[in-house]
């Protein structure tokens, strides 16, 4: 497997923008690398659990775990900053946070502007494509439920029947240049990850919908390999699907793998869907650079 300091960007690839949160857009970005050109991560900022929750109930911020995950994802790991972001204190008042976090949440104030300082800790980590909040303030989600309405990204994600998702805030806004990538984007991920509390989280923002749905670019929506986790348990492919269009999603092509995909590659009203081997040796994760290769064919077909 190649690290991230030996996997480069492709000067004949696409201009990819990856839509999400969590692991699995951290993934779809180390996937990038392995065919695009230019690469763009927006990032879902609902969350309220672990050290990100901590921070923002203490301090208001936005949560940073996610934005750091993508950092690190991008970022040349022969660096010792680089290979630091993960480091998690053990004991103390900062047990459980990373290091990643803090320095993240500490340029913020000291710049007094998020971005700057998510541009900073890319630039200081060698990161391979730039990272923004889907949101430029922190938003709760807030679904429908079977226990009916919840809020908060913990609570919903032990929930079932979800459904409804939005934002409070309801029309918070997305920052200008994450749109820009959007409109200028050649290929569009969205996904892997939990449905509603990282992919639709992301994709389902005012100015990223919409700007979704104006965009010529090809739209992926990559589908996890296992489901029984999360928001979506017992999903299979076809609800993951229905549930982005009954959001007002439109996707092109939806990329699944061989275990989920079963017998539903040819469902009436519902986009192309590619199976292929992407998963991971543990199961649940795709692999980078299986991830990657596929996604690169996908572009080169549809040129």
């Amino acid at each position: 497997m190649l690290t991230n300091s030996s996997v480069v960007t492709h000067q004949d690839g696409p201009t990819i923008v990856a839509l999400g949160g969590g692991h699995g857009l951290a993934t779809t970005l180390r996937a990038a690398r392995y065919y695009a050109q230019s690469i763009t991560g927006i990032v879902s900022v609902g969350d309220d659990g672990g050290s990100s929750g901590r921070l923002r109930a203490e301090f208001g911020v936005t949560p940073p775990g996610d934005l750091r995950r993508c950092l690190s994802a991008l970022a040349d790991d022969t660096t010792l900053l680089a290979r630091s972001l993960e480091h998690r204190f053990e004991d103390g008042t900062l047990n459980g946070h990373p290091i990643g976090n803090l320095l993240l949440i500490g340029l913020a104030f000291a710049a007094d502007d998020l971005q700057a300082a998510i541009d900073e800790v890319g630039r200081l980590v060698g990161a391979a494509g730039r990272v923004f909040p889907a949101s430029e303030v922190p938003v709760t989600l807030i679904a429908d439920s079977d226990q009916g309405t919840l809020a908060g990204q913990v609570t919903i994600e032990r929930a079932t029947g979800i459904g409804n998702l939005r934002f409070d805030p309801l029309n918070a806004p997305s920052p200008a240049e994450a749109i820009k990538a959007v409109s200028e984007a050649e290929q569009i991920v969205i996904g892997p990850g939990s449905l509603y509390t990282s992919v639709l989280a992301c994709a389902l923002m005012p100015d990223i919908r919409a700007a979704l749905a104006e965009t010529t670019a090809q739209r992926v929506f990559v589908a996890n390999v296992a489901n029984e986790k999360g928001d979506a348990r017992g999903f299979g492919l076809r609800e993951h699907v229905e549930a982005l269009i009954d959001h007002g999603l439109v996707v092109d092509v939806v990329l699944a793998g061989d275990a989920t995909a079963d017998a539903q590659l040819e469902i009436p009203g519902l986009p192309p869907i590619v199976t292929a081997d992407v998963a991971g040796e543990d199961g649940w994760s795709h692999d980078p650079s299986k991830l990657g290769a596929i996604l690169g064919q996908l572009f080169d077909q549809n040129r």
